[in-house]
């Protein structure tokens, strides 16, 4: 039976056996120290930034190495429309669903503790959680809880300060303490969700960035895909690659899905720059989710379209402020970033491209051939 290839992927969480990855070694190194030190995370990123797939990579890593670990996996996309009351019923099912996952995962039986504790509970509110973590800290004392919650920014906004503040006191209570270690993933930061911003009921957390792909780790990347298919990447293909997408690894698995698969380039041909340029011209007018997600976010609000001229102009590009609302929150939807100049960039060529273009006819038509972008 031939042996299975695998795929650049660009659909939700990847896996190694599946999927050719970027190790990240470096950076799952880090996630994992916070861990051990039971810091409570924040990760909070554009989509399709390889966030799940990382985290969840990460932490199979640490529990595989160190069973005293034991994880739970939460997900509270489904939950944005819901009531609090609503929010804490599916909440008391997920968890009860993740222990037992866990039990199973590693072949053993939950004991007649866990048993009861999940069965017997039934959460309503934030007064509630912080008694079921309590008493599963005392029915797993000899494990280290590690929450991990994606897609946070989905709860309901009316119980964002409650969850929260039950996380920073079991936080402040001690080094015993159940979860050992949290980590939160979604897009918004936890300060741009609608509660009472007079106080800061999460200011212990420890932030974590997620970069985009380096050089390096394309080129890695397109390694593992030459080893195991035999065809080669002129190396001209992954630098002007890298150059157009930054890193951004949606765009940077989804050119090479077009180089590797839809071409059908026979796979003793080597894959060069006009191979190239054919995958970024059905990139840039294809319309997938990436650019729709970036289409969306940058005609939220109509003051974005005069600031993003002005910096896809480059000589009129404003100095980057943090603290410009606008900014910020287009640097938040990976729209744009701070150049080595100190001034604002559209994020990528492909990004500045698709962006001039939606804005029609409010700029000519062109693809940037920018110096300090493609040098």
């Amino acid at each position: 039976m031939p042996k299975k290839t695998r795929r650049f992927g660009t659909q939700g969480r990847l896996y190694p056996e599946d999927n050719y990855l970027v190790p990240r070694t470096v950076e799952g190194a880090d996630f994992i120290r916070r861990v051990k030190e039971g810091k409570y995370i924040v990760l909070f990123a554009p989509r399709q930034t390889g966030k799940t797939t990382f985290f969840q990579l990460a932490l199979e890593k640490l529990t595989t190495t160190d069973p005293t670990y034991f994880p739970i996996q939460l997900n509270f996309e489904v939950y944005e429309d819901c009531t609090p009351l609503e929010f804490y019923d599916g909440l008391t099912g997920d968890i009860h669903e993740k222990i037992t996952d866990v039990f199973q995962e590693r072949r053993q039986t939950p004991p007649d503790t866990i048993r009861h504790l999940l069965e017997t509970t039934h959460l309503t509110n934030q007064l509630s959680l912080r008694t079921f973590l309590r008493a599963l800290g005392k029915v797993l004392k000899d494990q280290r809880i590690v929450l991990i919650i994606d897609e946070f920014d989905a709860i309901p906004r009316s119980a964002v300060k409650g969850f929260l503040r039950v996380l920073r006191e079991i936080y402040l209570s001690g080094r015993t303490r159940c979860p050992h270690s949290v980590g939160i993933i979604g897009v918004k930061d936890i300060t741009q969700l609608d509660y009472d911003r007079s106080i800061s009921p999460f200011n212990i957390q420890d932030e974590f960035h997620l970069p985009n792909f380096t050089f390096d780790q394309v080129q890695e990347l397109f390694g593992q895909y030459t080893d195991e298919v035999g065809q080669v990447i002129a190396p001209d293909v992954i630098q002007s690659l890298h150059r157009q997408t930054a890193g951004q690894p949606y765009l940077v698995n989804r050119l090479a899905q077009i180089l590797t698969a839809e071409m059908h380039t026979p796979k003793h041909e080597t894959i060069m720059m006009p191979h190239f340029a054919t995958a970024h011209r059905q990139l840039i007018h294809e319309r997938n989710t990436n650019i729709e997600h970036l289409l969306t976010n940058v005609r939220k609000d109509r003051r974005f379209e005069a600031l993003l001229m002005k910096i896809a102009s480059y000589e009129q590009a404003p100095m980057f402020n943090p603290y410009n609302e606008l900014m910020n929150e287009l640097a938040i939807y990976g729209v744009i970033t701070k150049g080595a100049d100190g001034r604002c960039e559209i994020l990528n060529p492909i990004y500045h491209y698709c962006i001039t273009q939606a804005f029609q006819p409010a700029v000519t038509r062109y693809l940037p051939q920018h110096p300090k972008i493609y040098r």
